[in-house]
């Protein structure tokens, strides 16, 4: 069956690193687009950036940029997020999912049927 399973969270000082994966099985992702969200007690769930897995195409919420870099293993049906330079706004549960539509201009979880339990990060000194 299909899962997605996420691992690398902890707790980090600000301006530390951590890289996040996201382990998928039980489904083919030769179309699939990968996603990385978060939440944040009290706060709404947001898309941070996403991956269509077949071109590589990527998306970055403006708040990421140039601090994360999402990519992916097609042969491990993995997908990192590496994230530097961490704040503390960055903390909160980090998801991935798999959804089936791809943009470059946005993420929607709308678009993402499967998602994974989720792994914590938590910036802090």
């Amino acid at each position: 069956q299909l899962q997605l399973v996420e691992s690398g969270g902890g707790l980090v000082q600000p301006g530390g690193s951590l890289r996040l994966s996201c382990d998928v099985s039980g489904f083919s992702l030769d179309y699939a687009t990968i996603g990385w969200f978060r939440q944040a007690p009290g706060k709404e769930r947001e898309g941070v950036s996403c991956i269509k897995m077949n071109t590589g195409g990527t998306y970055y919420t403006n708040s990421v940029k140039g601090r994360f870099a999402i990519s992916r293993d097609n042969a491990r049906k993995t997908v990192y997020l590496q994230m530097t330079d961490l704040k503390a706004e960055d903390a909160g549960v980090y998801y991935c999912a798999l959804g089936r539509t791809y943009h470059d201009f946005k993420m929607e979880s709308h678009d993402y049927d499967y998602w994974g339990q989720g792994t914590q990060v938590t910036v802090s000194s």
